[in-house]
């Protein structure tokens, strides 16, 4: 199975391809859309265009992409948003199955701690897919989110998607 993992961003979206083989991951491919500094339409284009040239390129079997959080400058959660829109707009305009993942639940699956930083994230991908050097932040997180999705989700992932909660090992 190939997956695509997409973290978006209005200046930068990273994107990161991997196959599973039974529990054996393996690195395709990662990268970024950047766009100029402008005028909004043009850049959200970009974004469709390149996420549209990646699936093109990698022809994934399933896309897992970051939500959004909200930010405490909400003129750049709705940039963020935008963002995504035209990613996912790429996205289900190609007919991808999309699947959707939280930055705590990412981190959680791939890291083991839900608030884990960058450098652990990019460090446990690094690890993960057996790579020769850390991947740069954007095409890290990209890989994190496919990773998670390959892991089915794993660690919060699953419960949250479900509304139910685990205490002391217990769903609830």
């Amino acid at each position: 199975m190939r997956i695509l993992g997409l973290d978006p961003g209005l200046r930068v979206t990273g994107y990161g391809v991997i196959e599973k083989s039974g529990q054996t991951l393996a690195y395709v491919a990662s990268g970024v859309v950047r766009t100029e500094t402008g005028e909004l339409p043009p850049r959200i284009k970009r974004i469709f265009d390149g996420v549209t040239e990646v699936l093109r390129q990698y022809q994934p079997d399933a896309a897992a992409i970051e939500k959004v959080f909200v930010n405490v400058n909400p003129q750049s959660t709705l940039l963020l948003g935008q963002a995504r829109g035209a990613a996912l707009a790429a996205l289900t305009a190609a007919g991808q199955p999309v699947f959707e993942y939280t930055a705590l639940q990412v981190k959680q699956a791939v890291v083991g701690n839900g608030h884990a930083d960058k450098e652990q994230v990019q460090h446990m991908v690094k690890r993960l897919l057996a790579l020769p050097a850390e991947p740069r932040p954007d095409s890290a997180d990209a890989l994190a989110c496919a990773i998670c999705h390959a892991h089915g989700g794993m660690g919060l992932a699953g419960l949250v998607t479900d509304a139910r909660r685990r205490r002391a090992g217990r769903m609830l």
